[in-house]
C-alpha cells in the first residue's frame, strides 16, 4: 500500500430533522390537540484513532464524509429518528487542522482516542411544543438546524520511540531489518527508502520499542532537497535519534563531515528537533580490519565523547548492546515522566 502522510477532506454533519405539523384526529374527537413530534438530531462526524492503520492511503479516493440527516417528526408525537454518527478511523499519530483557519484541532496520539469534529444539527420542534392556554391549535413548527461542515488537513506523524536518520545508503534500513521483523527495501543505491519504515524491536515478552527508518537526508534537505525533508516531521515524536554514519570507506575527515551535515540540516529545519537526544551509530565496520577500527574509534573519541556505537548490520555486530542501551534509556525516560 502506498504511504501517504497528508490529506485534505471535507466533513459535513447531518442536518436536524424538521418538526411535524399534525393534529390529533380520532373518532368522536374531531378537534384534537396538536400532536406533531420533534425531528431527530443530525449525525455528528467523529474522528477516532485506530491501531493497525499506518497510512492515509484510504483517503486517496474519498475526500467527502457526510453524516446522515435527522428524520422529520411524525404525528402522534412521534420523534424523528436521529442520524447515526459518522466515525472516521485514522492512524494513531494523526494531527488534524482546520484548513481555513490553520487551527490545530486535535492530536490523536493513542488508540481509541476520539473527538467530535463536526456537530450534527439540532432537531426542529413539532407543533405540540407550542400549545398554550391561549393557543390550543398552534400551527407553528421549527426546522432542524444545519449540521456543521469544515475542511480538514490531516497530517500523519508516525509514532516511534527511536528514529534512524543519516545520509542516503548508510545502512539505516539494514539496521532496522537486523534488529526487528521489519522487511524494508534494501539496495546499494541512494534513496532506496522512499517513505518511513517502522519496526518493532522485542527485548523480552514485556519490553519492546518501535524504530522508524526515514529516507536519507542530503545537503540542502532543510530547504527541500532530496526526499528526507518530507518525512522529518515523523521524528518529532521520537524520544531518541540514532544518527547512522557509513564508515566503510574509512575516510576520517569525511566521516565527521557527514556528522556535521546532518546536524546542520536538523538545526536549519527545526531547532527543537536538533536538540533531541542523539546517539551516533558508526555502521559497516565489517569493511575495516582491526587496526583501522582501532584508529577510527580513537579518532571519533576525540570528536564525540558520548553515546557512540560501532556496528555491522550485515554481521549483526554491536546491535545487541545498542538495543540494550536503548531500552535502558527508554525505561529511564518513562520513569522520569511518571515522577
Amino acid at each position: 500500500m502506498k504511504f501517504i502522510d497528508e490529506t485534505i477532506i471535507l466533513v459535513k454533519a447531518g442536518n436536524g430533522g424538521n418538526g411535524c405539523l399534525s393534529f390529533r384526529r380520532e373518532k368522536y374527537i374531531p378537534f384534537g390537540g396538536p400532536d406533531g413530534g420533534d425531528g431527530g438530531n443530525g449525525g455528528s462526524v467523529v474522528i477516532k484513532a485506530k491501531d493497525g492503520l499506518n497510512t492515509l492511503a484510504d483517503f486517496r479516493n474519498r475526500s467527502k464524509f457526510i453524516a446522515p440527516n435527522g428524520k422529520t417528526g411524525g404525528g402522534k408525537n412521534k420523534k424523528g429518528k436521529s442520524g447515526d454518527d459518522l466515525i472516521i478511523d485514522l492512524p494513531a499519530g494523526s494531527v488534524i487542522y482546520d484548513l481555513d483557519t490553520e487551527e490545530l484541532i486535535c492530536d490523536l496520539e493513542k488508540d481509541g482516542q476520539s473527538i467530535i469534529i463536526a456537530n450534527g444539527g439540532e432537531f426542529g420542534l413539532g407543533n405540540a411544543r407550542f400549545k398554550t392556554s391561549t393557543n390550543r391549535a398552534p400551527r407553528k413548527t421549527t426546522d432542524g438546524k444545519t449540521g456543521e461542515d469544515r475542511q480538514l488537513k490531516i497530517v500523519l506523524k508516525v509514532l516511534a520511540d527511536v528514529g534512524l536518520i543519516g545520509l542516503p545508503n548508510v545502512g539505516k534500513s539494514s539496521i532496522l531489518a537486523a534488529i526487528s521483523m521489519a522487511k524494508p527495501k534494501i539496495a546499494n543505491y541512494a534513496f532506496t527508502t522512499i517513505h518511513p519504515n517502522l519496526g518493532v524491536v522485542l527485548i523480552s515478552d514485556y519490553e519492546k520499542f518501535v524504530v522508524a527508518d526515514l529516507p536519507g537526508l542530503i545537503v540542502g534537505a532543510s530547504t527541500g532537497a532530496g526526499l528526507g525533508i518530507q518525512f522529518l516531521k515523523h521524528i518529532s515524536r521520537t524520544r531518541l535519534l540514532l544518527h547512522v554514519i557509513d564508515v566503510s570507506k574509512n575516510q576520517l575527515d569525511q566521516i565527521m563531515k557527514d556528522v556535521d551535515i546532518i546536524a546542520k540540516e536538523l538545526k536549519d529545519y527545526d531547532k527543537e528537533l536538533s536538540q533531541k537526544d542523539k546517539w551516533y551509530v558508526f555502521n559497516k565496520i565489517d569493511s575495516l580490519d582491526q587496526d583501522e577500527l582501532k584508529i577510527l574509534k580513537s579518532y571519533i573519541a576525540e570528536k564525540i565523547q558520548l553515546n557512540t556505537y560501532y556496528t555491522s548490520a550485515l554481521k549483526k555486530e554491536g546491535l545487541d548492546d545498542l538495543c540494550k542501551d536503548i531500552i535502558e534509556y527508554l525505561r529511564d525516560e518513562m520513569s522520569d515522566e511518571r515522577i
